[in-house]
């Protein structure tokens, strides 16, 4: 069968790389194509568009680059017709693969919604776009099942890919000595400091989190990099005393990781599984933040805090993202009788996750359905 997988931002490439593998293996005659990054490039996708130019975050961002998302769009619709799939698997990404939903259910495409939108969060309404042109909705939350019973959307859950993309980080036995030696750092313990993705996160967030490290002497901050970024983002920060990086390695440091300061997402709850204290950062455009705050439904912007449904770790929102509260709750994590409070939480975080190999069960889930109808 031919599949069309369109993923826009980093963790969907992932995700959706994984997905790739487990559709590759039970069904040996599939051909794919789709929008992604390097992981489902190597995976075995045809690649057509690279994850960097669509990433744009907050709704004043999107007003910025209208004409580069317009084309994407018309690129998009006529490179599906030309392919011709039997279904195109559109992960995460709302804004942008919402509309591309539309379009396929219109040329009778089938269509394949996998990681669902933040809907119970805010844009409820979109649960009704999702019944109209979603063929079938693919969650990956334990408490999305019962969100989309309540509007008559039967969704199927097989537990949370993200174990397929940290398992086998999880069984790393590497020494923090080992891994120190490797990457030119100081054997002292590690605070990894995860910025973000996208660059405006990172032009944000990151200057508060590096003017917060002088009064940790006793630590190395060490940020998770990401090669396909410009290095110039990163560069004045690791001049610093104590602040250092290494590239495209986030799950080997957050094995050795003390602590760590995330940018909300999906790292959040990556960071939880790796059973690691952390605070958690969000600051963007105070337009988009005013915007969204008035639409947000949700008491937590952390996955950690949603699906444990309590504050587990602290969310530093916006102006509340200073260097006098990230210093207070960083020494917070790092001490002893709050880290074993987290610690348990993140214990049992993990038991709501579920078992990996939620990927390939999802790929068998999605090739059933495909040759029923």
């Amino acid at each position: 069968m031919k599949y069309y997988i369109i993923a826009g931002e980093k963790s969907g490439d992932i995700h959706a790389s994984n997905l790739v593998k487990g559709i590759i293996k039970h069904d040996e005659h599939a051909v794919i194509r789709g929008w992604g990054g390097d992981a489902m490039k190597n995976a075995g996708v045809e690649m057509v568009k690279h994850i960097h130019d669509l990433a744009f975050m907050g709704l004043v961002e999107v007003l910025f680059h209208l004409n580069t998302i317009r084309r994407n769009f018309k690129f998009a619709y006529s490179d599906i017709r030309s392919f011709n799939p039997d279904v195109l698997i559109l992960v995460d990404f709302p804004g942008f693969n919402l509309r591309l939903a539309k379009y396929a259910f219109k040329h009778h495409i089938k269509v394949f919604f996998y990681i669902s939108p933040t809907i119970w969060a805010w844009q409820t309404s979109r649960v009704y776009q999702i019944k109209k042109y979603v063929n079938k909705m693919f969650v990956i939350l334990p408490f999305e099942k019962e969100f989309y019973k309540k509007y008559d959307v039967d969704v199927i859950y097989e537990g949370n890919p993200i174990l397929d993309s940290i398992g086998e980080a999880l069984e790393n036995t590497e020494t923090l000595e080992s891994f120190c030696q490797q990457n030119s750092l100081p054997p002292k313990p590690i605070v990894a400091i995860l910025p973000g993705s996208r660059v405006q996160e990172i032009k944000k967030i990151l200057p508060v989190i590096c003017n917060t490290v002088s009064s940790f002497h006793d630590y190395s901050f060490v940020i998770a990099g990401l090669s396909f970024l410009p290095a110039s983002l990163y560069e004045e920060f690791i001049h610093q005393k104590n602040v250092y990086i290494v590239y495209d390695k986030t799950y080997s440091l957050l094995h050795q990781a003390t602590a760590a300061i995330v940018t909300s997402g999906t790292a959040t709850l990556e960071t939880a599984l790796f059973h690691v204290p952390q605070v958690v950062c969000y600051k963007t455009n105070p337009l988009s933040y005013a915007i969204a705050k008035k639409l947000v439904k949700v008491k937590y912007v952390s996955l950690v805090n949603l699906i444990l449904n309590k504050e587990s770790v602290r969310e530093l929102i916006q102006r509340e993202l200073n260097v006098k509260n990230l210093t207070i709750e960083l020494q917070r994590i790092l001490d002893d009788s709050h880290r074993k409070i987290i610690l348990d939480d993140e214990h049992r975080l993990s038991s709501l996750i579920g078992e990996k190999g939620s990927s390939e069960r999802i790929a068998k889930r999605m090739i059933e359905l495909l040759k029923n109808s």
